[in-house]
């Protein structure tokens, strides 16, 4: 099922997002996360695109098998580095062949001397009006409701996203915040801009402060004083430090909802207890 349509139908549309594992026994292990997480009776799921398109087999191969022996709606992250415009073409024609009807189109983080192959996309604008002609497709992108740290400014990264949008995106999922007055406040200034697809936002519970200031730093999202009080109070103490991660995230979760967002996107970084725990806490 396309997800775009399951926007407006009365009940918060809730996602979660894996990556592919290096090895089997990684393969393993997740399909017990997912199984786990099924039984919440999520819209969808989504599976990521390593770094350079490393995993690019792996993503083709994991949303099939969620799809095909799960039996939940995946949608596969698809990114410009690493790959010419032929072989974007040919995942896509992969993911079609498996009944894949969900592609979340990314720029992609370039490594560090990252030399494009030749006939490359370069933006996700580019990528989407790839995408978009198939027709099948429902496409999502990636939105900063921080700004991209590679931004020259709000205003040039909204610009940006205006233009992506317009190229064919049905729905955007935020990068991870921590702050709901920053998407809420993102969210007016898109509309303000004339973007009017569903803004999903990204939720990552904290499971470990050491992690979460490193992916924030990456990112370019902010750890707001009151929840890093509470993470340097917690220590090296990782129960006390996810019983914070929950707190905040079920906190986040419930205003989100409250005020209108249209779902919530777990990043669960392939673990289910505190996305399970924010879960049972809001529904």
């Amino acid at each position: 099922m396309r997800i775009a349509d399951r926007f407006g139908k009365g009940a918060p549309v809730i996602s979660f997002e894996f990556f592919p594992p290096k090895t089997d026994a990684g393969f393993d292990s997740l399909f017990r996360t997912i199984a786990e997480l099924e039984a919440l009776s999520p819209s969808f799921v989504s599976v990521t695109w390593g770094a350079g398109g490393s995993t690019r087999r792996k993503t083709v191969e994991l949303v099939t098998r969620i799809q095909d022996e799960i039996g939940l709606t995946a949608m596969a992250h698809l990114s410009c580095v690493g790959s010419t415009r032929e072989e974007l073409s040919g995942t896509l024609d992969q993911l079609e062949s498996a009944g894949i009807e969900n592609v979340l189109a990314l720029g992609g983080d370039q490594p560090e001397n990252y030399q494009p192959p030749p006939d490359s996309l370069r933006y996700a604008n580019e990528l989407v009006a790839l995408i978009r002609p198939r027709g099948r497709f429902c496409v999502a992108a990636a939105c900063y409701p921080e700004t991209h740290p590679k931004a020259r400014s709000r205003e040039h990264d909204l610009e940006m996203l205006v233009q992506k949008v317009k190229a064919g995106v049905d729905f955007l999922i935020t990068q991870l915040f921590f702050d709901d007055a920053d998407y809420f406040d993102f969210v007016a200034r898109a509309r303000a801009a004339g973007i009017s697809v569903p803004i999903v936002p990204g939720i990552m519970p904290v499971v470990s402060a050491a992690s979460i200031r490193r992916m924030t730093t990456l990112c370019g999202a902010r750890i707001p004083d009151e929840l890093g009080r509470a993470l340097d109070a917690a220590g090296a103490d990782d129960e006390r430090t996810l019983e914070v991660g929950v707190e905040w995230a079920t906190a986040q979760c419930r205003e989100l909802l409250r005020r209108g967002a249209p779902g919530l996107h777990f990043y669960t970084l392939n673990r289910s207890p505190a996305t399970r725990r924010v879960f049972e806490q809001l529904f």
